[in-house]
């Protein structure tokens, strides 16, 4: 069966836009969320980390005389770095429409695929309709445009799907990626997430109480609850072959395994013994062939770092911790939900990105001081950077629904 390359990485993030931004913000480990700039934000804690003004997308506003949304734009800024960062380049067609070659080589539109996700999507502009603030066309959108958008931005004709069962739903769309290059289907897929500011996600969750009125603290001992974020993580997925036939200039890693569940327990509320998470990451270590466990280094194809998915909500970040210790005893953990927060359908992406970029420069970045750390919660939570001791990383991403995945990102073989 054919490697998953990852041959293309596209931020936009509250650190900033690109994943220059994004790995510089990593080892700064100095953020904080600030109030939405929202006077309808009525709610006890408007807080959110977000995409610096400077960095936002000036457009486009609209695609085929539909308006686009905060989410379609962030989608559209991130996956234009995903895609220029891999080689290939969007050019005008035989008929003037856009159409797709690369750098090195032909690339068959029919074979490139987008696999996108989010859970609020272009909600923005439908709050907008709400409160008598439309887009300057007046025209109604659909509320989850992400993938065609892109698709339709780069010419991709293959499958185009936008993955939306909540926080998991990034991971899905990456699984969903690879899926179609190992069976055949594709031979580039654009994947990833991007999520924006909705005011009616941060007031259900503000009415929930499940949000943090200081900063997202995951596995600490004071935590409250969690801090949405916002952005966009696009990685360019390709099988080997394609690449080496194209000469593919960077590869920053291969998603070499995954593992989906359900807890099939309860709509918010994670099942408590872990069971089912604890499947979703034996499969994905399983079918990447991943050792895990003290000793298992670079030496012995085994795992260096885990990105969890630890939310800073009591339940969550307890179970999550209590299933590694036992799988993953002693491995260290990077949480980028301290870093940006949680980004929603997004998060799966980031968490992807950030394990691309690990794996890339082989260095682990330090965690952001969250302050004391949860005893129930024994997971090594370095403070400092280290180098990368093994040749995995795990990254964990869990939703509402009890929607589980676990991704196992790997080395480019030599």
């Amino acid at each position: 069966m054919d490697d998953v390359l990852v041959t293309g990485l596209g931020a936009l993030s509250p650190l900033g836009a690109g994943t220059g931004a994004f790995w510089r913000g990593m080892h700064k480990a100095d953020t904080a969320p600030s109030r939405v700039p929202d006077p309808l934000a009525h709610m006890d804690h408007p807080l959110m980390y977000l995409v610096p003004e400077a960095d936002l997308p000036d457009g486009p506003e609209e695609q085929d005389g539909l308006p686009l949304g905060r989410g379609s734009r962030f989608a559209l800024a991130a996956a234009r770095e995903a895609v220029a960062d891999a080689g290939l380049a969007v050019v005008p067609g035989p008929s003037g429409a856009p159409g797709p070659e690369t750098t090195g080589g032909g690339l068959d539109p029919r074979r490139v695929a987008v696999a996108l996700s989010t859970g609020m999507g272009d909600t923005d502009l439908h709050e907008g309709w709400w409160t008598g603030e439309p887009p300057a066309s007046g025209r109604w959108a659909p509320p989850f445009p992400l993938a065609s958008v892109v698709g339709g931005w780069f010419g991709a004709q293959g499958v185009n799907t936008c993955v939306s069962n909540a926080c998991a739903a990034s991971g899905y769309a990456l699984s969903v990626g690879a899926d179609l290059i190992r069976s055949g289907e594709a031979d580039v897929v654009i994947a990833g997430g991007a999520e924006a500011y909705s005011r009616v996600a941060l007031a259900c969750f503000n009415r929930l109480g499940a949000i943090d009125p200081e900063r997202c603290r995951p596995f600490a001992v004071e935590r409250q609850g969690t801090v949405f974020g916002e952005g966009a993580a696009v990685l360019v997925l390709e099988s080997a072959t394609h690449a080496r036939a194209r000469g593919a200039r960077t590869v920053y890693g291969r998603l070499a395994g995954a593992g989906w569940s359900c807890d099939a327990y309860h709509a918010t509320a994670p099942e408590p013994s872990g069971e089912q998470i604890e499947r979703a990451m034996r499969e994905a270590l399983r079918e990447a062939g991943a050792g895990t466990g003290a000793g298992s280094g670079a030496e012995s194809g085994g795992l260096g770092f885990v990105i969890p998915h630890g939310t800073g909500t009591e339940l969550n970040d307890v179970v999550e911790s209590r299933v590694l210790d036992a799988l993953t005893p002693r491995t260290p953990l990077y949480s980028v939900k301290a870093l940006i927060g949680h980004t929603g359908g997004a998060a799966g992406a980031f968490a992807a990105l950030a394990a691309s970029l690990v794996l890339h420069h082989r260095t682990l970045p330090p965690n952001v001081p969250v302050g004391e750390q949860d005893p129930e919660c024994a997971v090594p939570l370095p403070s400092g950077p280290a180098p990368m001791t093994g040749a995995y990383g795990l990254v964990n991403a869990y939703a509402f629904g009890g929607n589980n995945i676990s991704l196992v990102f790997g080395e480019a073989a030599a």
